[in-house]
């Protein structure tokens, strides 16, 4: 049964989680673009990461390596980030209204790095 639980990104212990699987969800696109991120913390309790409403993503990742996806940290930052600075920038003032935040999922085991711009982040405790 899904719990869900409002924590503050920073204060999860992101430390060797890993991450299962990453899912792209355009099924309202526009409306509400998301990503879910499923893991599995270090004490082995199940969480989905789920980014609402996506303005932008880079998920710039390494594979070939056998080896479980673990996170080595894990930060976000307001709309004060250069990365959503610069997306306000190219939106022409477009988008000023919406609060937007910065998500970023460094990897241990293979180097990734998943940067993320959204409104907000559900993680939900399986």
């Amino acid at each position: 049964m899904e719990k869900i639980i409002l924590y503050n990104f920073c204060e999860i212990d992101w430390h060797d989680a890993i991450i299962e699987k990453i899912m792209i969800d355009r099924n309202n696109p526009g409306i509400n673009d998301s990503i879910v991120i499923f893991i599995i913390c270090a004490d082995n309790t199940k969480r989905n990461l789920r980014f609402n409403n996506v303005y932008w993503a880079d998920l710039n990742m390494n594979f070939g390596v056998v080896a479980s996806e673990s996170i080595v940290k894990a930060i976000s930052k307001g709309r004060d980030c250069i990365y959503v600075k610069e997306l306000y920038a190219k939106w022409k003032g477009m988008i000023n209204d919406v609060d937007l935040n910065y998500y970023e999922i460094e990897t241990n085991s293979t180097g990734s790095i998943i940067k993320i711009i959204a409104k907000e982040v559900l993680i939900i405790t399986i």
